[in-house]
């Protein structure tokens, strides 16, 4: 049990003020320290507040779930330790802002002792593949929360879902995109309770003028810890194939080519006009795990050790290396870390985390000197090469570290809400889309971007 550590005089100070606070962090040091820094200030307006202190928990310190982060695994915990002397789970990301008065006072509009999802309502405008296609008559009707508004949990319904998951354990299934999963849980096909939009919770940023009436606000656009790092420090692998090299291949060129100085194209069979280099693995139909663990191999004993970062991307992936670098200058490279879009499998059963290939997969050179060191491999040369990842780094213990700038989609594939609050890193695929268009109206530095390499301050139109 991962709440022994709840003294008596804790659970006094929870029954207080009713609230418990659970971030979504995670254990890059880079992230983990964020999360203790809004950890502190919770704690801090509370104090200043005259109240009795919450319990505020980092979802990355509980590890005795290796699927923490997908919340449902945890609903028994929660429904044991806090069931009794609890009135709300409150959950955030570490960049949300959260003023903990008027999240008191907007929570007391609501009956605690009735089942409450409270969040702020996001729905898809068409139906989309990373939902499954859901709603295909009418997508707008299903309403899921925006996590980086918060949303919350009254306690009558984290007992109820503790139940029924003590009755009906989950699924060994992908987590995908987990606010709508999470969403259609609750909802149970229409026996559970809807998402209830509240209008304090907000994801404008916290110096907006519209913040005013807002108990959360959101502030994470693009991170920059510093000078965005060299163009030099970033090799990127583009995996392609023979019958890829007329339509995909010109796409790169013609978007985001230029903005990579170290830059190799890897496929089944070489072509000096691009050029690509032949690995010498076969193109599979199916997963490219034998491809991408020779490009490893390549980055490892065939590229300067002093550059630290590696990126593998299809060609058929639309990045910003531009804005990659910023993100970059948050991240030790000394460390193991893998980055990009985190999905998982299996995570109610034991299961592990991966990084879903299509949004671009971005290793430390620590993290690939790890993996290649150890005895961990491809089970077949057409296995999915980011689950075969996944479950390498998953039993090294490295953890893989998520960013929600990079997508496995296209934008139209996300609510126009939910993109409003990001200055996105990747996208993919082209199918039904003109790819040249969507990287100059959603990836392309503008002037500013690109005349200083300083921090902007970007406002939605720039997207």
């Amino acid at each position: 049990w991962f709440f022994f550590f709840l003294s008596s005089r804790t659970l006094k100070k929870v029954e207080q003020l009713g609230i418990v606070f659970v971030i979504q962090s995670q254990s890059n040091s880079f992230h983990s320290k964020r999360a203790e820094d809004l950890k502190r200030d919770i704690l801090k307006q509370a104090a200043d507040l005259g109240k009795e202190l919450p319990t505020v928990l980092l979802i990355h310190q509980i590890d005795r779930h290796e699927g923490a982060w997908t919340i449902l695994p945890l609903m028994t915990d929660f429904s044991v330790t806090y069931g009794r002397n609890s009135s709300w789970i409150f959950f955030c990301e570490e960049d949300t802002r959260i003023q903990v008065i008027k999240l008191v006072e907007t929570l007391r509009r609501f009956d605690k002792s009735k089942e409450w999802f409270l969040g702020k309502a996001l729905y898809d405008e068409e139906s989309t593949i990373i939902h499954h296609y859901a709603f295909a008559e009418n997508p707008s009707v299903f309403k899921f929360p925006d996590f980086a508004a918060g949303w919350a949990l009254s306690i009558p319904l984290v007992n109820k879902l503790a139940k029924k998951l003590k009755s009906e354990p989950l699924k060994s299934d992908f987590t995908i995109d987990l606010k709508h999963e999470i969403a259609l849980y609750i909802w149970q096909k229409g026996e559970g309770p809807h998402l209830t939009p509240v209008p304090e919770f907000c994801t404008d940023d916290v110096n907006s003028y519209k913040v005013d009436h807002c108990a959360t606000t959101f502030s994470n656009f693009l991170p920059l810890c510093g000078e965005p790092v060299n163009k030099e420090d970033v090799f990127v692998a583009v995996k392609t194939c023979r019958k890829f090299h007329g339509d995909r291949i010109p796409v790169v060129k013609q978007t985001w080519e230029r903005e990579a100085a170290l830059i190799e194209y890897y496929s089944d069979y070489a072509d000096i006009s691009i050029p690509t280099i032949d690995l010498g693995i076969p193109n599979t139909d199916r997963g490219h795990c034998g491809k991408t663990f020779a490009i490893l191999e390549r980055f490892l004993n065939h590229t300067s050790p002093r550059t630290p970062w590696l990126v593998v991307v299809d060609d058929d992936t639309l990045i910003s290396i531009f804005r990659l670098r910023k993100l970059l200058s948050c991240y030790d490279p000394n460390e193991p870390v893998f980055l990009g879009e985190r999905y998982g499998y299996g995570l109610g059963t034991g299961g592990y985390s991966y990084i879903t290939g299509g949004g671009g997969m971005v290793f430390s050179r620590a993290a690939v000197q790890k993996l290649l060191a150890s005895k961990c491999r491809c089970y077949s040369m057409d296995a999915p090469d980011d689950m075969v990842l996944g479950m390498c780094f998953s039993g090294l213990g490295i953890p893989i570290t998520h960013s929600p700038l990079f997508h496995q989609a296209r934008p139209m594939d996300y609510p126009k809400d939910y993109l409003s609050h990001q200055i996105p890193v990747s996208f993919h695929k082209h199918w039904n889309i003109d790819p040249v268009k969507v990287y100059f109206t959603w990836l392309a530095p503008n002037t500013e971007e690109s005349s200083n390499g300083k921090k902007v301050g970007y406002n939605r139109e720039d997207l």
